[in-house]
């Protein structure tokens, strides 16, 4: 038995301060591969945001003022006189350059600078829902002071609309693009909200009848609807309209004369990252950082709002639809 070969106390005690050790190790390894994954995963998720809603105003933009022209075609002129489909559309125009017409304007492209909400809504209507979120009232001051609201008019055509019961073949669409103040898990951030207008003339509406509606009860193939929301931690997000010499166009309903002067349209949106573990571990107390917008101020952070992550994306859109 005075043979036999065992471990020592003090073998033991060092294989478990080595075994720690190297768990220990192990465990710095994954929280900092785990930190980092996390941070990459919040930047791609906000360049993502920012990409995916600007594709989407772009396509928008690009469209303003567009008109569909059915224009001669000899199997409707052989239909009888109240099945043929006319030649142009027919749709009232409203420039909405007063108080009472202003909600109504079909003005190609509409701008209100630093306004929450959808300016244009019926009064009495509630504000969009968004499933999972508290809307926070508009004079409750978020992150920063934002946005700006843009409306884009445009027309379009329905081939299987039944002219014989007076549905309309030509139709007019409104899409706007506008910010609302959010909360979510107390976390509180803006919200990017888009909506779908449609104005409702039947064929032969005397001036003035039509409507926009947004109740998907009104709109053929439940085609509108007030405001859906698009993209989550908005930051800012502005527009400046330009005319063909560069020149910021005042594009408010109210001055129709240079809305259709405008050429394209400077557009950028600011995200954040959904949480600010990660970023700017070493921030100290009362350091501020800022984020350039177009026409307004810088806007300044400090404290905890200034720890997140911020990305900017600035673009050029031009209307194609416009000009002339």
């Amino acid at each position: 038995m005075k043979k036999i070969s065992g471990v020592t106390m003090i073998e033991m005690l060092i294989g478990i301060v080595i075994s720690s050790i190297i768990i220990a190790a192990m465990y710095t390894t994954y929280s900092i591969i785990n930190n980092t994954y996390s941070r990459v995963t919040d930047v791609a998720g906000i360049s993502k945001s920012g990409r995916d809603i600007v594709s989407m105003i772009m396509r928008d933009v690009r469209m303003a003022g567009y008109k569909y022209y059915y224009g001669y075609n000899k199997e409707n002129e052989l239909r009888p006189e109240g099945e043929k489909i006319p030649r142009y559309d027919y749709l009232e125009f409203i420039p909405g350059d007063t108080d009472a017409s202003e909600r109504k304007s079909h003005a190609p492209i509409v701008i209100y600078r630093n306004t929450i909400g959808d300016k244009t809504k019926k009064p009495g209507t509630g504000d969009p829902l968004a499933p999972g979120y508290t809307i926070l009232d508009t004079s409750t001051k978020v992150n920063n002071s934002c946005c700006d609201q843009i409306h884009i008019v445009f027309g379009d055509f329905d081939a299987k609309a039944n002219i014989a019961a007076g549905e309309q073949y030509y139709k007019k669409y409104k899409i706007s693009y506008f910010a609302r103040a959010l909360e979510k898990d107390g976390d509180q951030f803006y919200g990017v909200f888009r909506s779908k207008k449609y104005w409702k003339q039947a064929i032969g509406d005397r001036e003035g009848e039509g409507k926009w509606v947004v109740d998907s009860s009104e709109c053929p193939g439940d085609d509108c609807y007030s405001g859906e929301l698009v993209r989550e931690y908005l930051t800012d997000m502005s527009f400046v309209a330009l005319d063909k010499f560069g020149r910021v166009v005042n594009a408010d309903p109210k001055n129709p004369d240079k809305i259709y002067d405008i050429r394209s349209v400077d557009m950028t949106l600011t995200f954040r990252s959904a949480s600010k573990t990660g970023f700017f571990k070493n921030l100290k107390q009362g350091v501020s950082r800022e984020i350039l917008s177009l026409g307004r101020e810088p806007e300044i952070f400090t404290d905890d709002q200034a720890a997140y992550k911020r990305d900017s994306i600035f673009l050029t859109v031009h209307t194609r639809n416009l000009g002339g």
